[in-house]
């Protein structure tokens, strides 16, 4: 299979990354739906939708501007101007729809905390995402810097990269079965394994951006790697409680 993957059907050349995506939308939604019905939820069927709305705004704003983020200064053309407006970053969904979801439970009053039923479906989605990302090749800005290891790979423009969605994909798999072993060893307040999963997964691509060919802007670190730190400070109480209690 040659990459980047572009398979014809009757004749017309097909977008894999984009069915992908939206594929990712659909089974991540009916994987919370069943786990859902599986569990008691404390938070009403009306909050819930309130909440998942808030989720979907925050995460449209958040994709959008950290995506533009990496990449601010492009030569205007209406060519240019609609990859810039289609550009978007599942980091930037996944912190701006944090930001959306705790908004919208203090405008509706809802205290409970609300994150723990998205955390698989979440991680199937991205997994799904990403396999679209490695399939387009460096049609898609996911791709590695030039390498020499054994690790590389030919990703469309005959030069030997870093297959970083790979190693993404790799991550995800772990991740998933590391944190459901998790879930059924350590007694979690209800909350906690949202905040296990987003420090995890950030920590991870704050060391994969290292080896993608990045603009770097403060501290030599990419706009990516900033919004990482951005989230582990939202977290530091929740970091040095667990620490404290580690002693």
């Amino acid at each position: 299979m040659q990459i980047p993957f572009e398979p014809q059907v009757f004749g017309y050349q097909i977008n894999i990354h984009l069915i992908l995506e939206y594929l990712a939308f659909f089974l991540a939604f009916k994987y919370y739906v069943v786990l859902r019905r599986k569990v008691t939820d404390h938070i009403s069927t009306i909050n819930r939708l309130s909440i998942i709305l808030g989720a979907a705004l925050g995460a449209l704003i958040g994709s959008r501007s950290v995506g533009f983020l990496e990449n601010p200064t492009f030569e205007f053309s209406s060519e240019n101007l609609i990859q810039l407006l289609n550009t978007k970053t599942i980091m930037g969904g996944l912190f701006g729809g944090l930001l959306g979801v705790e908004l919208a439970k203090k405008i509706i009053g809802e205290p409970q905390s609300s994150g723990d039923l998205f955390v698989f479906p979440i991680i199937l989605g991205i997994f799904i995402g990403r396999i679209g990302c490695f399939l387009s090749g460096i049609n898609e800005f996911t791709y590695g810097k030039e390498t020499a290891s054994v690790f590389g790979m030919d990703l469309g423009d005959g030069i030997m990269r870093h297959p970083t969605s790979l190693y993404e994909l790799i991550f995800l798999i772990i991740l998933f079965f590391s944190i459901k072993t998790f879930q059924k060893k350590t007694a979690l307040k209800n909350g906690e394994l949202f905040k296990v999963f987003m420090l995890s997964y950030f920590g991870f691509r704050f060391f994969i951006e290292f080896l993608k060919p990045n603009v770097f802007y403060v501290f030599a670190l990419s706009s990516i790697q900033i919004l990482c730190v951005l989230c582990w400070l939202y977290y530091s109480k929740f970091i040095l409680q667990k620490l404290k209690n580690a002693h």
